[in-house]
């Protein structure tokens, strides 16, 4: 078998800035196990440390490192809900599993933080609170909507009127906002590094640069194949989000990858950082293309948004960002931008996370769909007790088939278009 090529991580401030990696050596040997976990972003280390809590010892196959993906290079945003507001999630899926979902869904930042209390990772993490923002009509209506919602089951949440936005953000642009109160961010390199170094003090085997060739039953378990040694193992799960391949009939075209760009800036002076984010919440736009901002522990501005759909190594890639930053706050004019990177995620065609389970003791989870660091660390701790209990341990999402998306090969295209569409109608307010 070919031996895999090691990349470097993207050249992005958390590639500089993070704490040094737990060893991750690549897998060598044949191993026999319980569990094995494809994938070492959020939800496979997640997962396997909350497996190893129990007794069950989990191996974890990573391609590249942890935190090589989206895990590691996001916006560090710790951001509670699903893409849809509660009387939607709750109409989709009924009075029962709606509502859990709900409930453990707007519950993931503040498991999030426990866990990170629990196990001492330094990663930065604070809970100042997540904006979403409008700055058209439409979008405010929308969001005043979701509060309206939220409020009524008892979150801590509160809308925010023009004067007050200009007073949260330093920005007149801002029409209306949620402010939930749970959100936060991290450092999300260091998190992962922190969540495998978690893992595998618990009893789990975490091992880097293995990727899976080739997976198929093998009698009554699981063989899967990686460049140097075999893995069998009882239970499979599947944790590959955005680097999604063909390792399962269809699954890669139930998911559109879809790269998420960060531009940041160097330190800035006391007195800038404080004009723009004096309290410190993060803040995403409520738009067709979403924008995301946040201002760090060592007051740099980290911008994010859609970005080329390729793999980019300078701010200069993203110039649209810094310029809509500018707009934002035009006394960053002249501030240097140090860093531009980029990593892929995965959208899916409903906007819910999806998990499946299409053949026996194979469990499938993805599509975060933007708000993986807390939603992908609290579905760990679902996925082990599925793990563990097998079908008749219910969690709080739903189990549901492979469903290729229709037209699939011509994403890329329709990825493009939608971006570019979304803009224009961001522009025009529609």
């Amino acid at each position: 078998m070919n031996v895999p090529v090691r990349l470097p991580l993207p050249p992005s401030l958390y590639a500089d800035t993070a704490v040094p990696p737990v060893a991750t050596p690549p897998l060598t040997a044949d191993k026999s196990v319980p569990v094995a976990i494809i994938g070492g972003g959020f939800t496979g280390l997640s997962t396997a440390l909350h497996l190893a809590e129990q007794g069950v010892p989990a191996i974890v196959l990573e391609a590249q490192e942890p935190g090589w993906g989206a895990s590691g290079n996001n916006g560090g945003q710790i951001n509670p809900g699903l893409k849809h507001d509660p009387d939607q999630i709750e109409a989709d899926f009924g009075t029962d599993l709606g509502r859990r979902m709900v409930e453990f869904s707007y519950g993931t930042t503040n498991f999030t933080l426990d866990l990170i209390r629990r196990y001492q990772i330094p990663c930065e993490a604070r809970q100042n609170g997540t904006l979403r923002a409008a700055y058209n009509e439409a979008s405010a209506a929308a969001i005043e909507a979701t509060a309206k919602q939220c409020i009524r089951r008892g979150m801590p949440v509160k809308l925010l009127n023009a004067a007050e936005m200009r007073e949260m953000t330093g920005s007149d642009r801002y029409l209306r906002a949620m402010l939930d109160a749970r959100g936060g961010d991290l450092h999300p390199l260091s998190y992962v590094r922190g969540l495998a170094r978690a893992a595998i003090g618990a009893g789990a085997i975490v091992h880097g640069e293995t990727p899976a060739l080739a997976l198929r039953r093998d009698g009554a378990r699981w063989r899967i194949e990686t460049p140097r040694a075999v893995v069998h193992a009882d239970k499979v799960l599947l944790a590959t989000n955005g680097f999604t391949d063909d390792l399962w009939p269809a699954l890669r075209r139930t998911i559109v990858p879809v790269f998420s760009s960060i531009a940041c800036t160097a330190p800035l002076s006391d007195d800038v950082a404080r004009s723009i984010m004096p309290s410190r919440p993060v803040l995403y736009e409520s738009g067709q293309i979403t924008v995301y901002y946040r201002i760090d522990q060592r007051n740099r501005l980290l911008m994010g948004g859609r970005g080329p759909m390729r793999w980019i190594k300078s701010p200069s890639d993203i110039s649209y960002l810094i310029r809509y930053a500018e707009r934002l706050w035009p006394q960053l004019a002249g501030v240097t931008w140090t860093h531009g990177w980029n990593s892929r995620l995965a959208i899916t065609k409903d906007h819910y996370p999806h998990v499946h389970e299409p053949a026996e003791n194979l469990l499938i989870s993805l599509g975060c769909n933007g708000r993986g660091v807390a939603l992908s660390t609290a579905m760990g701790a679902q996925l082990a007790r599925r793990l563990i209990g097998g079908s008749r341990a219910e969690i709080d999402m739903p189990i549901t088939g492979v469903k290729p998306i229709p037209m699939h090969a011509f994403w890329p295209l329709g990825v493009t278009a939608a971006v570019l569409t979304g803009r224009v109608r961001d522009r025009l307010g529609v």
